[in-house]
């Protein structure tokens, strides 16, 4: 097996101390050495922003993770690309360590260019929110409306019940087809994604599937 090392990281100190977010990481990382065939050899977990030009100077264990990984000459893997960080500059910064880093949610054949390209497309959605949300809310107080709604709380909640009911529906929808790739005999999460992707068959957002996705949707079904 390949050996790989995993950096796992929350951006407040509360996530940090409840382990919230700390724990899905490490799920998501196992779930993706074992699909793809590799060992995580050594994990690191930093509670810090991912903000500010001096980013890696505050995140030691990020550091530790690039040195060890250069001294076994592996890859370094992630969960989600905005773990390592969501400033493409800062992306930027780590390629030119010269080790290798790896997105889980992506998949292993995101390359570098791949990784710079997400982090710029993610951090031009994020200042295009920004600026709705600003225009949104001038809008709303020139209206005369007052912020700070107390029943935005519930609005977010129906709005996370409906995304979870909508991800449940495609995971049932998705099931039947991937009982019947394993029954002709593929096992493998990569197997799977591999036989969905030559039938057509495309991800929730209209993409190709991944071991990782494969093994969401069967967690999500019960196995």
């Amino acid at each position: 097996m390949k050996p790989v090392i995993a950096y796992i990281r929350v951006s407040t100190a509360k996530q940090g101390k409840s382990g919230l977010g700390l724990e899905a990481q490490r799920t998501a990382l196992a779930r993706f050495a074992e699909a793809e065939g590799f060992q995580i050899v050594a994990e690191h977990v930093e509670v810090e922003t991912g903000k500010g030009s001096d980013a890696l100077d505050r995140r030691p264990q990020l550091a530790a993770g690039l040195a060890k990984a250069r001294k076994r000459k592996c890859a370094v893997v992630v969960a989600k690309l905005d773990r390592l960080s969501r400033d493409v500059h800062f992306i930027s910064g780590l390629m030119a360590h010269k080790v290798p880093f790896i997105v889980a949610e992506l998949g292993t054949d995101a390359d570098p260019f791949m990784l710079h390209l997400y982090a710029a497309l993610a951090e031009k959605e994020r200042s295009l929110i920004s600026q709705r949300t600003r225009e949104a809310l001038n809008a709303a107080k020139a209206r005369g409306v007052v912020l700070g709604n107390p029943r935005l709380d519930d609005v977010r909640a129906r709005a996370v019940a409906n995304l979870k009911a909508d991800a449940d529906r495609f995971a049932k929808n998705v099931a039947p087809i991937i009982r019947e790739i394993q029954s002709s005999g593929v096992a493998s999460h990569r197997g799977i994604a591999r036989s969905l992707n030559a039938r057509g068959v495309a991800t929730a957002r209209g993409g190709e599937w991944t071991a990782v996705q494969v093994g969401s949707i069967l967690e999500r079904v019960g196995g």
